[in-house]
């Protein structure tokens, strides 16, 4: 078995990255594409690779110089025209070489894990192609399979549909061919395919001839979780450090993107704090009718949109202002304080980062599970006053929840302290009967007119794509002064039609609160059923827990993101809980939480048997 590597082409979309060196010599975490290729085919077995080169193939050849004199035979082959042809010249060129023994045929952009080559070297099929289940990352060739495993059909990137991706697997562009069938099959049809079409072509269409013959020669075989990926810009560049990154490095990759975790699926994310059950599908098809509108049009003003939110919570267009996320909003009403903010820590970082720290007075509670009351804060802030006291309730990362007649009462004391309350109840859906928990009616806002409440939509809506919040008070002055400072068109297409077309779906939310809650019941005496863990209550949608020995909060966190792609939030990077071993598991679905319980299980039974 030997190996054929395709690396002559010229990296365009890379830009300066490729301005000097061919695809395969970009590095990844520290190491070239080229040279991890090599390592992983020398690891497998293979003992003889042919390099096709073109572009800067001075600097690949040297680069690779005598490195691997002991360990490979290279074989160099050289397209000179690689600024003018296609992949299908450049292995034209290596025809003969392809003849001569049974071949793996990679490209040189893809960085993969070596189990793939394990995987299809023992794989007694003499002909397959490494695939993939589509996923969104995906470009290039695909194809259709059968229930056995024979490719239908190649789908090159003119014919692709997105109506059909259910049935599409993305080609990993790693292929064994034998040489019966590079000589009787493939080769020929290549050669003829050229002298045909030309040299501007893919390798995959002469591939996709072959199966429109209805011959069953080439075989597919899943990449079965294998990690992969394909770099063709920066941005692949970017992901594939991260998916490849050490273990010492890889949480922190994964942290620094602050979301966007939608680009790698086959990863649970628990640091997600959204609502699984909501939006509905029908809901969702609404917004996907309406989607080539909402894209080509655009948004309402302010007038507008505050109407729609105040029609979403059934309270006076005057006190309210929807924004960018509750993000846009907390920003510009931190800033706008010129006094004390009082805060309870560990906290959502979002506000105190808004302003100097020598101006944030803090409040931690005394215990464990980190519970305190209004009354606790009342104390504690007559003590220690501020112009302005944040209330997050149910809180982030604890879930302490004060009800709502105590809420009023921390209103009333503001009120007659003279100290603006800000109520976050972001999560407040999340809690039992939370029908009537929150302060979003125009009889409470009048009747503490500096009171400002924030409410982020992302959360218990589960659209945090959509980028939406709103802030509500009585107080007319901070309304225009908020207002005043956002964009124009701070709210989006999609979000704006989100809030027109909600109440219809209001029952159907009101139902997935409920699913919701109970949900969260059970997972939580799952999780409690974890040596691992001690999980403390929560009327949010995720719970507080204490790491348990011999891990502490970063190894279990590292752990189960390196080994079970589940990433859970590290809590000793909050302030008040650094070297506390804790961490904040969000509510999911039940099959991902169940694949999170069964993990944690795993761990603490390997633990168990190592004691």
């Amino acid at each position: 078995m030997q190996a054929i590597i395709l690396a002559a082409g010229m990296g365009r979309r890379l830009g300066r990255l490729t301005q000097d060196n061919t695809k395969c010599m970009l590095p990844v975490n520290g190491t070239r594409i080229i040279d991890r290729m090599l390592s992983h085919l020398i690891e497998a077995g293979i003992k003889r690779v042919i390099i096709v080169v073109g572009y800067k193939r001075e600097n690949l050849i040297s680069h690779i110089g005598n490195r691997y004199d002991d360990r490979l035979e290279i074989v160099f082959v050289e397209n000179p025209i690689f600024d003018k042809t296609n992949n299908i010249y450049s292995l034209a060129l290596a025809k003969d070489h392809l003849c001569q023994d049974d071949t793996l045929l990679l490209e040189s952009d893809l960085v993969f894990e070596q189990s793939m080559l394990q995987r299809i070297l023992s794989d007694p099929r003499p002909n397959l192609a490494l695939v993939d289940k589509y996923e969104t990352w995906m470009d290039g060739t695909m194809v259709k399979i059968d229930a056995e495993g024979n490719i239908l059909n190649f789908v090159p990137k003119k014919a692709f549909r997105y109506a059909d991706v259910a049935q599409y697997w993305k080609t990993c562009n790693i292929y064994k061919f034998s040489k019966d069938f590079s000589r009787q099959k493939y080769v020929p049809f290549l050669e003829a395919y050229c002298s045909a079409l030309g040299n501007n072509e893919y390798y995959e269409q002469v591939l996709r001839v072959i199966t429109l013959l209805n011959s069953n020669d080439l075989q597919a075989l899943p990449a079965d979780g294998c990690k992969w990926y394909e770099i063709d810009d920066v941005q692949d560049l970017d992901i594939a450090e991260t998916i490849f990154a050490p273990e010492d490095q890889m949480l922190h990759k994964y942290m620094r993107r602050y979301g966007g975790h939608w680009r790698f699926p086959h990863m649970a994310d628990f640091c997600y704090l959204v609502n699984p059950y909501f939006p509905t599908p029908r809901m969702k098809d609404e917004m996907r009718a309406n989607f080539d509108t909402l894209l080509t049009e655009y948004p309402s003003g302010m007038y507008v949109n505050s109407l729609l939110a105040a029609k979403y919570f059934g309270i006076s267009q005057n006190y309210i202002v929807p924004g960018n996320g509750a993000a846009e909003l907390i920003k510009i009403l931190v800033e706008c304080e010129t006094g004390r903010l009082g805060i309870v820590r560990p906290t959502f970082e979002e506000y105190p980062n808004r302003m100097p720290q020598y101006r944030v007075v803090s409040f931690q509670p005394d215990n464990d599970a980190l519970r305190y009351s209004a009354d606790d804060m009342m104390e504690f802030f007559s003590k220690n006053s501020v112009a302005t006291l944040l209330l997050i309730n149910p809180d982030n990362p604890s879930g302490n929840f004060i009800p709502k007649a105590d809420v009023l009462r921390l209103a009333e004391w503001a009120h007659l302290k003279g100290v603006r309350l800000v109520v976050d109840e972001s999560f407040v859906d999340f809690s039992d009967d939370f029908e009537n928990n929150s302060l979003l009616s125009d009889d409470i806002l009048c009747r503490y007119p500096s009171m400002a409440v924030v409410k982020s939509i992302s959360k218990s809506y589960g659209v945090p794509g959509l980028r939406l919040g709103i802030l509500a008070s009585a107080n007319d002055d901070l309304i225009h002064y908020v207002r005043r400072n956002v964009s124009i068109w701070n709210i989006n297409s999609f979000a704006e039609f989100y809030m027109q077309i909600f109440g219809k779906y209001e029952a159907d939310y009101a139902v997935a609160c409920r699913k919701f809650a109970a949900e969260r019941t059970r997972f939580m005496q799952s999780l409690a059923d974890c040596p691992l863990l001690q999980v403390f209550p929560s009327q949010a949608n995720y719970f507080l827990c204490r790491v348990m020995p011999p891990y502490t909060s970063h190894t279990l966190t590292e752990t189960l993101l390196r080994r079970f792609d589940i990433l859970i939030k590290d809590c000793d990077t909050k302030h008040g809980l650094e070297g506390k071993n804790y961490v904040r598991i969000s509510v999911r679905n039940q099959q991902d939480n169940d694949r999170l319980v069964e993990a944690l299980h795993t761990l603490s039974h390997e633990d168990h048997k190592q004691g």
